[in-house]
């Protein structure tokens, strides 16, 4: 699974771990009892929505420090938050610390506050969880027959034997146009892995004549005129990116465009791919 209609399943996972961590925060506050003019579990919810922005942006900001050199080869991805850049434990002290301190002297704020904190780690922790066991569990690499520019069949398990980032497209989406140059530099950059790019539903002339037209030199452009890697992949929208392991089995997948430092860190998480190699 990718996604949930036109969202990604990351998006999805945060917002409903998030709705978790705000159920526990408000059900324990309003055990709490009112004071003239303020009641404890609406305050606790306010404080928690803020220590979920502030834990975001300290996630994103440590994704960015993290990855650097990759944001500053492209300035403007550093804005791309649908990228999926964030580091838990880097926004998970930062969510804590604000709590902590926004309750100071508040305290029978704190534990409600940091219950909710908590029980929205635990949820996301099993979301992932659950999300790992369906993509362990679904099936291989598609089987069906593909075509390259040059009308030459071929499946993709004529390309398997070592990683593989396949990438679905179309010129007429914004999106995949922008992250060409992304996995064009990309195969350059880690010829172990195989940066297969599947177009969804377009004839052979539109290609080349986009390809041509961006300058572009990919080596593993296929035709799929039917659409049929979307449909074997449960795939929603375009681009979707779904990275294979050398034995063909699902181990990632990200609904949307690809910045360099997503791509990066995802080939380093599931293929121990440095930077460099």
């Amino acid at each position: 699974m990718t996604g949930v209609g036109p969202f990604p399943i990351h998006s999805i996972m945060a917002a409903a771990a998030t709705v978790v961590g705000w159920l526990v925060v408000r059900g324990w506050a309003r055990r709490l009892p009112c004071a003239p003019g303020e009641c404890p579990h609406r305050v606790a919810v306010g404080l928690f929505v803020d220590a979920v922005m502030v834990g975001l942006l300290a996630a994103r900001l440590g994704y960015i420090l993290l990855w650097w050199p990759e944001y500053m080869a492209a300035p403007k991805s550093i804005v791309a938050i649908g990228d999926g850049g964030f580091l838990w434990w880097a926004g998970l002290p930062a969510a804590l610390a604000f709590a902590w301190w926004r309750t100071r002297k508040r305290i029978p704020l704190r534990r409600p506050l940091l219950a909710g904190i908590a029980a929205g780690m635990l949820a996301w922790a099993a979301f992932g969880g659950l999300l790992m066991m369906m993509q362990r569990s679904a099936p291989p690499l598609p089987a069906f027959e593909l075509a390259t520019l040059d009308g030459e069949p071929v499946t993709l398990a004529d390309l398997s034997g070592r990683p593989m980032v396949l990438n679905l497209w179309a010129t007429w989406c914004p999106p995949c146009r922008r992250e060409m140059p992304v996995l064009e530099d990309a195969q350059r950059r880690w010829p172990g892995v195989a940066f297969v790019l599947v177009n969804q539903g377009e004839d052979r002339g539109t290609i080349r004549e986009y390809l041509d037209a961006a300058g572009l030199e990919l080596d593993h452009v296929l035709l799929d005129p039917h659409s049929q890697a979307m449909l074997e992949t449960g795939t929603r929208g375009l681009p979707t990116t779904l990275f294979f392991n050398a034995e063909g089995r699902l181990v990632d997948s990200h609904m949307g465009e690809l910045t360099r430092a997503t791509l990066a860190g995802t080939l380093r998480k599931r293929f121990g791919v440095a930077i460099g190699d």
